[in-house]
């Protein structure tokens, strides 16, 4: 069993930044693929960065590539989505997952309650 807490959501003008932090409980977190995925208002759920147990294997869905990076720090328990040059079209709840397939890109079978950001033009 994995619980996963999200924090370091809020309101960002356009083309600003935020760091999104993921702190997972329990000593099997290395153990563990981790995703960040995000749902907007009316919108499905998707998929937003993964990587991998090591970290040496990472992907990014094409609408946030080169503006966010995903890392993990296993000592610490921690995943993080670095986001920079943020738009409107960022805005959504985003969820931290975890899964133990190699990479966690379209399911989870862990998942956080999600942290709200907001972008304003």
């Amino acid at each position: 069993q994995v619980q996963l807490v999200e924090s370091g959501g809020g309101l960002v003008q356009a083309g600003g930044s935020l760091r999104l932090s993921c702190a997972a409980s329990g000593r099997t977190f290395s153990r563990y693929a981790m995703g960040w995925f995000r749902q907007a208002p009316g919108k499905e759920r998707e998929f937003v960065a993964a990587i991998s147990r090591s970290g040496d294997v990472t992907v990014y869905a094409d609408s946030v590539k080169g503006r966010f990076t995903i890392s993990r720090d296993n000592a610490r328990n921690t995943v993080y989505l670095q986001m920079n040059n943020l738009g409107p079209e960022d805005t959504a709840v985003y969820y931290c997952a975890a899964d133990d397939a190699p990479l966690a890109t379209s399911r989870a079978k862990y998942w956080g309650r999600g942290t709200q950001v907001t972008v304003s033009s």
